[in-house]
């Protein structure tokens, strides 16, 4: 099987059925990953192009294990030190990049729209792996798999997304594709921090984080970018965590089983407390192991070899 699309652009618009093959394969991966060598030859001979624009730990990282997972040759590229810094433009530099032979672009940029103007670019098949305030659709994925692997489905499952929502396209991601796979979404937050109009996307809204809690089967507790407080969107760190943070004390007093996620990196004590972070509630490191088996499922995928050759 394959996937609808040739590229990896966001999850908006992308059917059901794609994102359950992707959730399915990095399941078959996950398999080859606990091996004593976790490593198969299905992408030898492909070579996919790291072309990262903005600072990235997890992600990069993950992508770059994915590949070597599947025997990819890898090519790491950073604006820091490329000829990006000499005025060299986006289109230039991936279309040198290709000429070098390419087969899959990972990309990530400040931009947003910049993996679809790639894709008018060069015949290499792009992933995007976060661009602007748009979407992060990898990061959603791996997000889909650790929920699934925890409750056995994703059908009627109840979502509330916290924090900034205006600025999170980790949140924009996990809205299209909760709701494709069945789930129920909120979102909670200051309501600085939540477009005015995002009931168009068929989520509720609440701006009392115990409500969210009260609701929910799983929290996904998204970072508050502390480079935008300059901005006044909230008076303090201290007051959104009063008002916002994720507790012990506040898990507890809702006296239900509750599952805390975090797409990292976390600002502890900010909007999540370290007892949280650490405790038997939260799958945030199950949800990073899952990364790099969903990005060797969406390679794969996206790669034109046949998921048969995964032994």
């Amino acid at each position: 099987m394959s996937l609808s699309s040739s590229h990896l652009l966001g999850l908006e618009g992308v059917p059901r059925s794609d994102i359950q093959l992707i959730l399915d394969t990095a399941v078959s991966f996950k398999e080859i990953l606990s091996r004593d060598i976790p490593k198969v030859p299905t992408l030898r001979g492909k070579t996919v192009v790291n072309l990262f624009y903005e600072p990235s730990t997890r992600t990069r990282i993950s992508f770059e294990l994915a590949e070597k997972r599947l025997s990819a040759d890898t090519v790491n590229f950073s604006s820091s030190t490329s000829s990006a810094k000499k005025g060299e433009t986006l289109r230039d530099t991936i279309r040198n990049i290709e000429a070098m032979n390419i087969d899959m672009v990972v990309v990530r940029h400040s931009a947003a729209g910049v993996p679809l103007f790639l894709t008018k670019c060069v015949d290499a098949a792009i992933i995007n792996a976060g661009d602007g305030m748009h979407e992060h659709p990898t990061q959603a994925l791996l997000d889909l798999l650790s929920l699934r692997e925890k409750f056995g489905k994703l059908e009627g499952l109840k979502v509330a997304i916290i924090g900034d929502i205006t600025h999170g396209r980790v949140a924009t991601s996990n809205i299209f594709g909760l709701k494709s796979m069945g789930a129920e979404v909120m979102v909670c937050g200051p309501k600085t921090l939540i477009p005015r109009d995002v009931d168009q996307f068929g989520v509720q809204v609440t701006y009392n984080v115990d409500e969210a809690i009260e609701w929910a089967d799983a929290l996904n507790v998204l970072r508050i970018q502390l480079e935008r407080q300059d901005s006044g969107l909230f008076p303090s760190i201290r007051e959104y965590h009063a008002e916002f943070g994720i507790t012990l004390e506040r898990l507890n007093r809702a006296k239900k089983e509750i599952t805390i996620m975090h797409p990292g990196p976390i600002n502890r004590g900010v909007e999540l407390d370290s007892n949280v972070a650490d405790s038997d509630f939260s799958i945030i490191l199950q949800q990073v192991t899952n990364g790099v088996a969903v990005r060797m499922a969406v390679l794969l995928l996206l790669s034109g070899v046949e998921a048969s050759g995964l032994n």
